[in-house]
């Protein structure tokens, strides 16, 4: 029997070694891409590319479903061969990673560029980021807030801090370096607690006056310097709704391109019943409020498309299943239905 056992626990060792390593491989070839920068340039002509035009990626409608095609290095070639002022902008692209095959993917910006004759060519559309990620499958979502956030940020850091000459991006787009001081730069997340409160039966959702008609979600905020995550849930919802967190436990984290690029580290807060009457800030929020168990079972059914009653009003819906606050609903739910 023990024989058995160790056969067994053998077979299952090494197919966890396999995946491990496979996983490994992929990690370690991605950052020799971002080291390796004439590696990196041999990965462009055979790469796959997503576009953007001004950050907002390239979709294609096929029946119901919205796609995110991935373009050949030839494919992207002949859009840019349209151009003449786009000759060399295959080096203006940025990696956000590879398959498990080792095909690389990367983002390029065609800001610049006619978005009437790509998106003719292509037969598709550049769609607002935001919007996008209400359609687009869970495995693309990812991809696109990343490649919008690396994109955003070298349009915004083409220049040293410390001397105002020009900085260059490396082929990978994994830093960007000036040549006049030496310094380089690298991408940074800033860190912001998104946070469901309960008060054991209910949870309490708000919204923002920019967000669209209808969408509540958990408080969120940017973390203090100084700060850890524990302090930063604490003052947010004392700041936000004026109520006084007696527990809490983290959930997960996301990546976020919103309102750059921000780390979303979710938790959940438990507030005393006996104390739970919100006193909102109205310079954050437009409403808060607490939801029962039935009205967060109905909120995840509804679409924002069929939110809007009769008289005008919105029905409460809250965030894709994309965003991290749709997780921290999903779970208060089934606390309590456990």
């Amino acid at each position: 029997m023990a024989a058995v056992y160790q056969a067994l626990h053998r077979r299952a060792s090494s197919l966890v070694c396999r995946l491990h390593s496979t996983y490994v491989r992929k990690m370690r070839y991605l950052n020799q891409l971002k080291e390796d920068d004439s590696l990196c340039r041999q990965a462009q002509t055979s790469g796959t590319f997503y576009l953007f035009h001004n950050l907002s990626p390239f979709l294609r409608k096929v029946g119901k479903k919205y796609l995110v095609p991935q373009l050949s290095a030839a494919e992207t070639r002949q859009i840019l061969e349209k151009f003449p002022e786009a000759e060399q902008w295959m080096e203006k692209s940025v990696l956000i990673g590879c398959s498990d095959e080792h095909r690389p993917r990367f983002a390029l910006d065609l800001g610049a560029l006619d978005k009437p004759v790509i998106e003719s060519e292509l037969q598709g559309s550049f769609t607002d980021l935001r919007k996008a990620l209400f359609v687009v499958d869970e495995e693309d979502s990812p991809l696109l807030a990343l490649a919008q956030s690396l994109l955003r940020w070298h349009e915004s850091h083409q220049y040293c801090s410390k001397t105002g000459q020009p900085t260059e991006k490396n082929p990978a787009g994994s830093k960007r370096v000036c040549h006049a001081s030496g310094v380089t730069y690298y991408p940074q997340m800033s860190p912001v607690v998104i946070t469901l409160v309960s008060d054991g039966s209910r949870c309490l959702l708000a919204r923002q006056p920019s967000f669209p008609p209808g969408m509540f979600t958990a408080l969120s905020g940017f973390c203090d310097l100084g700060e850890n995550v524990e302090e930063a849930v604490r003052r947010e919802v004392a700041e936000e709704v004026g109520l006084e967190v007696e527990s809490l436990h983290y959930s997960a984290s996301q990546h976020w391109p919103f309102p750059s690029s921000s780390l979303m580290i979710a938790c959940h807060a438990l507030v005393g019943a006996q104390r739970a009457e919100i006193s909102m800030d109205t310079l954050e929020l437009e409403e808060a409020r607490w939801f029962g168990l039935e009205e967060i079972v109905e909120g995840l059914k509804r679409q924002p498309s069929s939110s809007k009653q009769d008289d005008g009003s919105f029905l409460p819906w809250f965030p894709p299943k994309q965003a991290i606050a749709h997780q921290l609903i999903r779970e208060w739910l089934q606390q309590q239905t456990a």
